[in-house]
């Protein structure tokens, strides 16, 4: 275990209630793996992703090259800062593709499974996206998305993320996995609000102050999202299983 992986394991606890869902399922996900060896996963847009961090499996980040103009500004994608420290902080990162998964040229039945954690919502060709990450997956493996929960959170109006191409309604997302899924289940998560809002500000010792309302907003929202999955109304995300 890295520094870095060390101090990602001791917060964990108090970070916000996506990150702690997220990582809980997949360790879940991943529990349920039959095979001897290490499960192969293949991180979708991880390029600084925290969701696969210090887990037990063998991680391939892929993303994109980051491009000048939105991608620049908003932080997405590879850069060389990026790589050049990646492997130094994650003890559990197998390799490291640039690519663009629309235009995937990866071996089909190459990974146990997939994570695609807020990309999808950014991809203009999601069909072709959804279809190239089912035929990278081993039969019997699985793929896990989230995306904003169209059902509620609409992207329009003068807080429109320019970067979101669009946010998906629980029946458009089951729709899309189910033509290149066995089964797929999709139901609601994280309970917006005050406490969501607050827990997703950077926590500093700069900021004592602030950086305990961050915190106590995470365990009081991790309170409030129990029991929200079938609960179109004032939660944040879509979470997404497609089984193959």
């Amino acid at each position: 275990m890295t520094n870095y992986e060390f101090m990602r394991w001791a917060t964990f606890f108090i970070m916000p209630t996506h990150l702690v869902t997220v990582r809980n399922d997949i360790k879940r996900l991943i529990n349920t793996n039959k095979q001897r060896e290490a499960l192969s996963i293949l991180d979708v847009g991880g390029r600084k992703s925290p969701y696969t961090i210090n887990l037990p499996a063998e991680i391939t980040l892929l993303d994109v090259p980051q491009e000048s103009g939105t991608r620049e500004a908003l932080n997405l994608g590879f850069t060389n800062d990026i790589l050049a420290t990646i492997q130094k902080k994650r003890s559990n990162i197998k390799d490291v593709v640039i690519q663009d998964m629309t235009k995937s040229t990866l071996a089909d039945a190459s990974y146990g499974a997939v994570v695609c954690i807020e990309v999808i919502e950014h991809v203009v060709e999601d069909d072709i996206f959804v279809k190239n990450i089912s035929k990278v997956i081993k039969k019997g493996g699985w793929a896990y998305f989230t995306t904003p929960n169209g059902d509620y959170i609409k992207n329009e109006g003068p807080h429109k993320n320019p970067d979101h191409v669009r946010h998906y309604t629980k029946d458009q997302l089951q729709a899309l996995l189910e033509k290149y899924f066995d089964s797929v289940d999709v139901h609601y998560a994280v309970k917006t609000g005050k406490y969501r809002v607050q827990g997703l500000k950077s926590f500093s010792l700069r900021r004592p102050l602030s950086t305990f309302k961050s915190i106590y907003s995470n365990i009081v929202n991790r309170f409030q999202s129990q029991g929200v999955q079938h609960i179109s109304q004032e939660t944040a995300h879509l979470i997404a299983i497609g089984y193959k």
